[in-house]
């Protein structure tokens, strides 16, 4: 099993399926990002608190809120499953500020991140006429998912963060997801 912190602790047992959040650059207000920091909370409810925040698609950059670059980023997240068989992808969207997919990796996680936002963030930043700049939030929050039903919340969750965020009616009408009409 892997094991470290950053400001969240990540555990990575070999083979095990993770939930993976990763959110744009600014997407929380750094008051509550130190609030966050400083909660004696554990991960989870931490996490919670910050998803409701992230879920708003009117906080911070709303770069993903662009059709070319939500295409570009789920591209990517396609591509190391399809193409470069990096994980096994059940589950993703992607939202006007965040990201979330559901994973069994097969090559480290942070390697798997490294691919995913480096590709994007060169391809969106160019779109978007901002080479260079920063684009995704350093860490990202994993959760290894312990039993089937755990998973099973989780890919509701995903697939319907859209709904939730008041995007959409249907989880199938959100272009940029698992649960995508296509």
């Amino acid at each position: 099993m892997t094991y470290y912190e950053r400001n969240l602790p990540h555990w990575h047992p070999e083979g095990a399926m993770l939930f993976v959040t990763w959110r744009l650059y600014g997407s929380l207000p750094a008051d509550f990002v130190n609030a966050i920091r400083n909660s004696k909370e554990p991960p989870n409810l931490r996490f919670a608190r910050a998803e409701r925040l992230l879920d708003k698609p009117n906080c911070g950059p709303l770069w993903l809120k662009e059709p070319e670059v939500a295409e570009q980023v789920e591209a990517t997240i396609l591509r190391g499953f399809k193409e470069l068989n990096q994980y096994f992808l059940w589950a993703h969207v992607v939202m006007p500020n965040h990201v979330h997919a559901l994973i069994t990796p097969r090559l480290t996680l942070s390697k798997i991140m490294e691919g995913i936002k480096g590709v994007s963030a060169y391809r969106a930043n160019r779109i978007l006429k901002r080479t260079g700049r920063v684009f995704w939030q350093r860490e990202s929050f994993d959760h290894w998912v312990r039993n089937a039903e755990e998973e099973a919340k989780i890919r509701l969750y995903i697939e319907n963060n859209p709904v939730k965020a008041g995007l959409c009616r249907d989880p199938g009408d959100w272009k940029w997801s698992s649960a995508a009409k296509k």
